[in-house]
């Protein structure tokens, strides 16, 4: 459960994008929702599966509000990683630059995606995207060591203008501020479907992977079991948002909590001393009854 990301410099304020996003959760579901001849429009739904190293899914889609669907097909754990590439860059550019030390160009800007489930599950996470080019990509290290996109799990996306009408904003009932080092939710999570709006108030990028620890069993565990699994897993993946940029706008993450105790982690390497963040105390334990 892993993950390997690189530091890089978002250039949209998630402070404002965040509060607007607020706004628009806060009001009604009639007031948030674009309605067509009295038919709500819902946000159209982008399927990828992932296997053992690479994606199936579209080369083009339509911008806006989109949810985009990852099936875990593989033995290994795997995500989406959205990386919109500016200033008319490739994924040629991107592999290029992955090869080298330290922090990715800011030209390649990571605006999340799902998070890693488990093998064989399916998750999902919505985003607003703008018409551009992006990769989707797997920065999961384990097993091995080596990040995915170093063994060729990308996959370039192209985002045209939409023609469609305007989809609506998913409505969400609580917020997640990821900073450095830890997250702030708005309030407690309960057993039940839950709408998180997630984004990064932090000065490195942050992500958002839960999982489900099983009965007994300690969040210790399960970090001292990744690098070195041996028998089952302590918990289980359930998904979340993949690594955001600085003040990069915020995604949504459904799940349905059960009974149990889980942990919010993040994996990002430090931009300081590489040490993942869990290591400086990102991560959240809650229990729901």
């Amino acid at each position: 459960m892993r993950h390997r990301h690189k530091a890089a410099v978002g250039i949209v304020f998630l402070a404002a994008a965040f509060a607007t996003r607020q706004r628009n959760h806060a009001a009604s579901s009639k007031a948030v929702a674009v309605v067509q001849q009295g038919v709500v429009v819902p946000p159209p739904v982008v399927k990828f599966s992932a296997s053992d190293f690479s994606y199936a899914g579209p080369d083009t889609i339509q911008s806006g509000e989109t949810i985009f669907q990852l099936t875990n097909n593989g033995p290994s754990l795997h995500h989406i990683e959205l990386i919109r590439l500016d200033s008319g860059k490739t994924m040629a550019d991107l592999g290029a630059a992955m090869k080298n030390p330290g922090p990715p160009p800011a030209w390649a800007v990571f605006i999340g995606g799902p998070n890693a489930p488990d093998p064989g599950a399916t998750t999902s996470t919505t985003l607003n995207v703008t018409p551009g080019n992006y990769v989707v990509a797997c920065l999961v290290d384990q097993p091995g060591g080596v990040p995915h996109i170093m063994k060729g799990m990308a996959k370039p996306l192209t985002v045209v203008q939409s023609t469609g009408p305007k989809a609506s904003v998913p409505a969400a009932d609580m917020t997640v501020s990821m900073k450095d080092y830890g997250y702030d939710i708005s309030a407690p999570i309960t057993a039940g479907r839950h709408t998180l709006l997630i984004g990064n108030h932090g000065t490195q990028p942050h992500e958002f992977e839960l999982v489900k620890l099983d009965s007994g069993k300690t969040v210790q565990e399960l970090l001292a079991w990744i690098p070195a699994p041996k028998g089952p897993p302590p918990g289980h993946a359930l998904g979340g948002v993949n690594a955001l940029a600085p003040y990069q706008h915020a995604n949504e993450f459904t799940a349905d909590f059960t009974p149990g105790h889980y942990a919010i982690i993040c994996f990002v390497p430090d931009a300081k001393d590489g040490k993942p963040h869990f290591m400086h105390g990102m991560i959240h334990e809650f229990t729901v009854n």
